[in-house]
């Protein structure tokens, strides 16, 4: 598939689209203003031991401290003969770990505090959470997964051609490599040579040389080992020498993907373009508004249904409608038909926004099994080209599916956006005719002491016209119940929840509105 990989730099942001036959299939971003942690190695110092949930928090000179489980402590990989063995997952590949008992390790027992200790960020800081932390270091390239201190040689599940799973293993058997690492084959490399291996097993042991390397001379808190950039992550992770032409906008961008393309892909050729048009690159491409799009709480079928997504802080409930489609045979065809297109989009949808967690999506209600079972289908096999873990279980009997998606980092809609300062994040304001109610009400409480005042009662605009002109009449009965005088005046700079009543001597010279 001719596949193009659009990078752009505008403004100290940097872009990443990835279209496939003109349409976006996956969008990355990166600023120069973030701290990105993931797949960074730390050297930490143990600041504080927490028995109760068998963790521990690291000082690694970030702002919050990292999170460190005792499952993720328990083995070195500096000396790993001596630590039992924990699994853990890298990317979209399996470790198959040895047996490990949780319940007979204590953080307690293995770290104590002010202690040094060398980590890697399996996951990026998330609202108020830090960083969380392991010390079950991982390093992938195109093909490969490294992890040092397992003298190993794992292979995706998903390459289950035996005949393939026996020719990698010949080919590592001829490879030449230190004896403290391993290497897990991902789904890529199937169909690889063995020069295409090397490569990557040479560049992976030359990163694990130089930490070795930092580890004794650096001091903690301190950076040992920073992950490759948003650009050279994609090239690393995505590029294919066959299908794929690479498309960036910065001429200081080009010169440096040069460079990683002669270290990392020697000998190669790669289809390096530096775009020079006047119009913007996202622009050409037609993508811009495509992304526009991709983060609005409607998104709309081609069949005229649409889903809609609400992010919230514990899960992503995503529902679906059948809008203008009415189908041209019966109720339960137009259901499963919209239904069908939903699981398709949807799955885009999350990889596109990167959302992670736990996901519930309530498709519309279907009466044959077989549309469920055909949805759910349809829905896994539009994950499976997700880089990211999701496991998916079957629609319920109120016809919601429950998933969860691999959440490394935040969403790319809350890098993008933040709560809205006038709703804080509800997404909804009291209305103007519930604002005048509470007005009436706020007012009779300023009269409680039965003394006479004049009232200065600041109001939204829209409210404030809404009070005079439906409420007039409530107005002169209050101030002939409590002879006093009550003065509206509209504010543009209140939110329209806000009220302010203040009391004045003698009616002052203000903007009113007039009845």
């Amino acid at each position: 598939m001719d596949r193009k990989i659009l990078i752009s730099l505008e403004a100290n942001e940097k872009r990443v689209a990835i279209l496939e036959k003109g349409h976006i299939d996956d969008y990355f971003i990166e600023r120069h203003d973030k701290q990105y942690m993931l797949g960074n190695i730390y050297k930490g110092k143990v600041r504080t031991i927490i028995p109760g949930i068998e963790a521990a928090f690291i000082n690694v000179g970030s702002e919050k401290d990292g999170f460190l489980y005792v499952t993720d402590a328990v083995r070195n990989p500096l000396d790993a003969e001596e630590e039992p063995e924990i699994g853990g997952t890298v990317a979209d590949e399996e470790w198959v770990p040895k047996k490990f008992n949780k319940n007979k390790v204590k953080i307690n027992e293995l770290l104590k505090e002010g202690q040094e200790l060398i980590v890697q960020v399996v996951k990026e800081p998330i609202r108020t959470k830090g960083p969380r932390l392991t010390t079950f270091f991982s390093f992938p390239a195109r093909y490969l997964v490294m992890m040092p201190g397992e003298n190993k040689l794992g292979i995706s599940r998903k390459l289950d051609n035996p005949k393939e799973r026996e020719r990698i293993r010949e080919i590592f058997k001829r490879l030449d490599y230190p004896s403290d690492v391993g290497f897990i084959v991902r789904t890529a490399g199937m169909g690889k040579s063995e020069k295409e291996f090397k490569r990557d097993v040479d560049y992976l042991v030359s990163i694990w040389s130089q930490i070795k390397k930092d580890i004794n001379v650096k001091t903690s808190p301190s950076v040992i080992h920073k992950e490759l950039s948003l650009v050279e992550r994609i090239i690393r992770d995505t590029f294919s020498e066959e299908s794929d032409t690479i498309i960036v906008d910065d001429p200081a961008t080009f010169k440096t993907i040069q460079e990683f393309l002669k270290e990392y892909m020697k000998g190669e050729k790669v289809n390096l373009k530096l775009y020079k048009d006047t119009v913007p690159l996202f622009e050409k491409f037609n993508v811009e508004k495509e992304i526009e799009k991709s983060f609005q709480k409607n998104v709309y079928l081609k069949s005229g249904g649409h889903i809609v997504i609400e992010q919230t802080e514990s899960l992503v409930a995503i529902d679906v409608n059948t809008g203008k489609f009415t189908g041209s045979r019966n109720l339960e065809e137009t259901v499963y038909r919209t239904n069908c297109e939903a699981a398709k989009e949807i799955a885009k949808q999350m990889k596109l926004r990167d959302v992670g967690g736990i996901i519930i999506i309530d498709f519309i209600d279907m009466e044959e099994e077989d549309h469920k079972k055909s949805v759910i289908r349809i829905l896994k096999e539009s994950v499976r080209r997700d880089r990211a873990k999701t496991n998916i279980l079957r629609i319920s009997d109120l016809g919601l599916v429950e998933m969860t998606r691999q959440r490394v980092r935040p969403s790319i809609e809350s890098a993008l956006y933040r709560n809205c300062s006038y709703c804080n994040g509800k997404g909804l304001v009291k209305s103007e005719t519930t604002m005048v109610i509470q007005t009436i009400k706020q007012i009779r409480r300023s009269f409680r002491d039965g003394k006479r005042k004049t009232l200065e009662v600041n109001l939204n605009p829209d409210v404030a016209q809404k009070l005079l002109l439906q409420e007039a009449k409530m107005i002169k009965t209050l101030e002939r119940q409590y002879k006093s005088k009550i003065i509206v005046i509209a504010n543009p700079s209140l939110h329209i929840e806000e009220v302010k009543i203040a009391i004045v001597k003698a009616p002052s010279r203000l903007r009113m509105f007039s009845k």
